[in-house]
């Protein structure tokens, strides 16, 4: 009953409880692309991490909020914000049934918090492999292509690539029965090494262990040549935005470049809207990331 009272509540809002600086609904042909891009653009669902921590929106509602407030029909979820629900059958079965209802693709779970993957202790290792499997089975119910996974650990660049290499081998291959791609971010450490893991990559060497290059996530190393490391293994995009210029371009990316060689490497999934920044509210970076996203594939096709 009180589910039924809170969304009944969001709908009187227009989806519009975010709490910070609550936006009208805008009409979505105001920001739509008008020419078909080469790319379609799907929400990750970090983009509203404060707004869910805050008690403001739940994991359940995120697909409805999608479409009907930023018109963004593919999602990527976070599993921390349903991390105890990745057996639930009957939570997932109503998350599936959510999505559905509002014309939204799930696209992939962006899994953290169950050990490290480059661990150079096989029996921590084996255990964070083991630990990835419901969320293989999760992503497979709800209709996902992939899970985002993290090549964390310690010990030497060698050390970690080979436990890298072995942990990914046996997470793809659990994977490969459920269709499901495991694919590994530039998200700290080594993995924000492009050539590192890259290479990791092409040791693994299987169809459905791919990268998920994250524009902002490279720290040292330098972001264009991290792109073009990851792209040849791409299996999703991150945009990450933080701060825009007066002329709707991300103030420290270069967004054009950056996606002039994600279409060069001839991809053509989903690339995920991932806005971090702290000046505006969420829904307004939210919207000056897909505005900025439509920009540049206009440009671009």
């Amino acid at each position: 009953m009180e589910n039924n009272k809170r969304r009944e509540f969001l709908k009187q809002l227009g989806i519009g409880a975010l709490g910070l600086t609550v936006l009208p609904s805008l009409p979505l042909d105001s920001f739509a692309a008008k020419k078909k891009m080469f790319f379609k653009i799907s929400l990750a669902e970090w983009s509203l991490h404060r707004t869910i921590n805050g008690g403001k929106l739940t994991n359940m509602e995120f697909p409805e909020l999608a479409a009907k407030k930023f018109g963004i029909y593919g999602v990527e979820y976070v599993n921390q914000f349903f991390k105890d629900k990745a057996e639930d059958k009957t939570y997932l079965t109503e998350l599936n049934q959510r999505a559905k209802d509002n014309g939204v693709t799930n696209v992939l779970i962006m899994i953290d918090g169950e050990g490290s993957l480059a661990d150079i202790n096989a029996d921590v290792r084996n255990k964070s492999v083991e630990n990835h499997y419901k969320w293989v089975e999760a992503a497979e119910f709800l209709g996902c292509k992939s899970i985002r996974v993290n090549a964390a650990g310690k010990g030497t660049p060698e050390q970690m690539k080979d436990a890298a290499v072995e942990s990914l081998s046996k997470l793809s291959t659990f994977a490969k029965d459920y269709k499901i791609n495991v694919i590994v971010e530039n998200h700290g450490g080594l993995s924000s090494d492009g050539q590192w893991l890259s290479s990791v990559l092409a040791a693994v060497d299987m169809k459905n262990c791919g990268s998920l290059p994250d524009f902002g996530n490279f720290y040292e190393y330098d972001r264009y040549q991290g792109v073009a490391d990851l792209m040849p293994f791409a299996k999703g995009v991150s945009a990450k935005t933080h701060d825009f210029t007066e002329d709707g371009y991300e103030s420290g990316i270069d967004y054009m470049k950056m996606m002039k060689m994600v279409k060069d490497a001839r991809y053509k999934g989903w690339v995920g809207i991932e806005y971090e920044g702290g000046n505006l509210s969420e829904e307004e970076g939210i919207i000056k990331s897909k505005k900025l996203l439509e920009m540049v594939g206009e440009a671009l096709s």
